[in-house]
């Protein structure tokens, strides 16, 4: 197994870069951080935690669509200095529906939006000194934005997806009938989307070219803060490269994912039972549809569902297969994977953010053939299929820990911080 000794250095001489003095942070997010059944809830979490570690006195108001349980509670107070947890209101409220059908915002501001408690709450919390006031998400901006801009309050705005062309996926699952409102919708994004972005005083995306993107729909400048994994916590995992099992992990809110496994069992394992049938597909995840069994009964599909610990499943499997078409960002489910040293097969867009070298930390494939032989050539080569492993390893030890995140974070506070000064 790759020793973390490179990563060690290069994450040392981030971290000695990094300004240290400790920030009273409000943070916002549209969702709780915990548990981690998400890449973006995976993603707050972790830099909660290694921001909360470095000093970082963080303020957390979260509107949460799920009831606040007493051991979430719990573990997130243990890392932030305050938590307050607001209530979303359910999806099919009329508020919703009418903001839905009439409001100017597009439909996912719209549902986490027009929250006059939430903003009351916002409204008090700005009273205090912040040194940084960041929001995460366009689509959780809304109920903010008027008193940040009333106290011509400096923010960060953190996207993790260039929303207006992610929503494509969302739409996808509409019927035909919709498309007029649909298109109403897209509209209402693009627009939104350039306010937004505008409206901050840094705006941070997780890829380079994400990054691009947005800086082009809102000209001005747009800051990387990229996605990272706990390496330490997958340094321990040595997969079993002879046991034949294919392994696909996701959160199934997210309608990507959930395309990826539709394409996976109607097209890719198919070709890859036709010459390995003793081949099996495990498929872990956060909100898995009930009736993927009755699609597909197939014995070698293993159903797991949400699973605490993702290790125990790696380390049973062969490769991990990141049949991604659709989506955004860099995917922290492949970083898992990598950093856990499984062979990796994936689309470009699976490795989307990642500066990855096709052929020697993972196999590439676009089509569903190419996938199919990618996955049948690594299971072939069991044992020898470790030296792939192992570089994809090395490259997110070096590259992607958490803690690199968070300096880049922290670079961005200091501009906030110095905003007079330019």
């Amino acid at each position: 197994m790759a020793t973390p000794s490179n990563a060690s250095h290069a994450i040392g001489a981030v971290l000695l870069a990094a300004v240290h003095t400790p920030l009273n942070i409000l943070w916002t997010l549209p969702y709780l951080p915990w548990p981690t059944t998400s890449g973006g809830k995976l993603r707050q979490y972790h830099l909660l935690r290694t921001l909360a570690n470095r000093g970082h006195r963080i303020t957390l108001l979260v509107q949460s669509k799920e009831r606040l349980l007493p051991e979430v509670k719990a573990h997130l107070e243990g890392i932030v200095e305050r938590l307050i947890v607001l209530p979303r209101r359910p999806l099919k409220h009329p508020l919703t529906l009418a903001a839905a059908a009439f409001a100017p915002y597009p439909l996912l501001a719209s549902v986490n939006g027009f929250a006059p408690k939430l903003e009351r709450v916002f409204a008090a919390l700005l009273e205090s000194d912040w040194d940084v006031v960041q929001i995460e998400h366009s689509y959780g901006l809304q109920p903010f934005l008027r008193q940040l801009q009333a106290k011509s309050q400096p923010f960060l705005l953190t996207e993790h997806n260039v929303e207006s062309s992610l929503g494509a996926a969302t739409y996808q699952q509409m019927p035909f009938w919709m498309q007029p409102y649909v298109c109403f919708d897209q509209w209402r994004y693009r627009r939104w989307e350039k306010q937004a972005l505008a409206a901050a005083k840094c705006v941070a995306a997780v890829t380079p070219e994400d990054a691009l993107r947005m800086a082009q729909i809102a000209q001005r400048k747009v800051d990387v803060v990229i996605n990272g994994v706990d390496t330490a916590a997958f340094a321990h995992v040595l997969p079993d490269l002879n046991s034949q099992r294919v392994l696909f992990i996701g959160n199934f809110e997210y309608p990507p994912n959930r395309d990826a496994v539709a394409w996976s069992l109607d097209e890719i394992m198919p070709k890859v039972w036709a010459e390995r049938p003793g081949a099996r597909f495990v498929i872990c995840g956060y909100a898995m549809p009930e009736a993927w069994r009755v699609r597909w009964p197939d014995p070698r599909i293993e159903w797991c569902g949400f699973v605490p610990d993702l290790t125990l499943e790696q380390q049973k499997s062969a490769l991990f297969l990141a049949a991604l078409r659709e989506g955004g960002g860099s995917k922290l489910k492949v970083l898992e994977a990598l950093a856990a040293g499984l062979p990796l097969v994936s689309t470009l867009q699976g490795v989307s953010g990642l500066a990855l070298q096709a052929g020697q930390e993972y196999k590439v494939g676009q089509t569903a053939y190419e996938l199919a032989q990618a996955v049948i050539d690594l299971l072939d080569k069991g044992e020898a299929a470790r030296e792939m492993a192992e570089a994809g390893r090395r490259y997110a030890c070096q590259n992607n820990d958490w803690q690199i995140s968070a300096s880049q974070l922290e670079t961005l506070y200091q501009k906030i911080n110095h905003a007079d000064r330019n």
